[in-house]
């Protein structure tokens, strides 16, 4: 009864996290141009207010070693905490750089959140609930995406633009709270396993320069020179993360995996339906909104259909 009970409560905590996840992986989208143009912020700056979430969940990801060894609710738990955090800093942000920054703050609780999800579950439930309760955790953050397109209109025709991020700060510490005091720590850990910081230096640093890179080419002949200059830095970086994680006995990231035709395959098709998926939803929402001329609400509806069909697809893919 006690793991029965047990179960339920992981897969209730685990779905708040992923859904606000969700949540703000959408919700800035619809609103770009508004948040845009109440802070000042040009082109660059604004597609970096949804750029900086995503770098900070991607960055984050990597240290999914540190679970292993500090605890899988320590890290969900403080991943709550940052999210909350970052919300509340980005509702009060007075300038782009700020936004920016602390959008960053809200993507590394996010991933933080996402990752020990699945790992909480993993451990909380049989061989035969597992994937389910997956399932479940999955749907959540996809409908979460697909609510982000719509609260967010929704709140910008009523509210200002910082209730976006105002909604995340009383769920956040909700939960937070409710992390704290009803998971537990149920996984045996590697305390004594180090933790692979240069793999992880290395990659963010690689990873970063590559996008700053493509925001300065953008600006124009002016910027070419420190593009070309965080190109090299990017690949430099990216070749000592390689290097070193070939040679290292604890690798951040096993490159070894790289050579199972199928994994390596499945991971170049996600990246591929990533650029593409994420392409069209920021597109997508500027040209709703600045060149037909829609409201925010209206163009989160135009874009229901894509995650609807994301929702809708999923079980059937999984099957196939």
């Amino acid at each position: 009864m006690l793991h029965l009970q047990y179960k339920w409560t992981v897969l209730t905590v685990t779905t708040v996290g992923v859904l606000m996840a969700g949540i703000d992986s959408r919700i800035v989208i619809v609103g770009l141009p508004e948040v845009a143009s109440a802070l000042g912020a040009d082109a660059e700056q604004a597609i970096w207010f949804t750029q900086a979430y995503v770098l900070g969940s991607t960055v984050a990801l990597l240290i999914g070693r540190i679970t292993d060894i500090v605890g899988r609710v320590k890290v969900y738990t403080s991943g709550f905490t940052i999210f909350t955090i970052g919300s509340a800093l980005t509702s009060l942000a007075m300038q782009p750089t700020q936004v920016i920054l602390f959008r960053g703050v809200q993507g590394l609780g996010a991933a933080m959140l996402f990752t020990n999800s699945v790992a909480i579950i993993v451990d909380a439930t049989s061989r035969n609930e597992r994937g389910f309760a997956l399932g479940i955790n999955q749907i959540a953050f996809r409908f979460g995406a697909m609510t982000g397109l719509t609260i967010s209109g929704a709140i910008l025709s009523l509210l200002d633009w910082r209730a976006l991020f105002y909604i995340n700060v009383p769920i956040g510490i909700f939960g937070t709270l409710w992390a704290h005091y009803r998971l537990k720590e149920i996984a045996t850990l590697e305390r004594r396993a180090p933790i692979d910081w240069v793999g992880f230096a290395t990659f963010t640093i690689s990873l970063t320069g590559f996008l700053l890179a493509l925001t300065f080419a953008a600006y124009g002949v002016a910027e070419q020179l420190t593009a070309y200059g965080l190109l090299v830095i990017s690949a430099i970086s990216l070749g000592i993360f390689a290097a070193y994680e070939r040679r290292s006995k604890h690798p951040l990231l096993d490159l070894s995996l790289l050579r199972i035709r199928e994994f390596a395959g499945g991971l170049i098709a996600q990246l591929l339906n990533a650029i593409a998926w994420g392409a069209v939803l920021l597109l997508l929402s500027l040209y709703f909104q600045l060149i037909l001329g829609l409201t925010a609400f209206e163009a989160g509806m135009k874009m229901i259909p894509f995650e609807v069909a994301f929702l809708a697809a999923g079980p059937v893919s999984g099957r196939l």
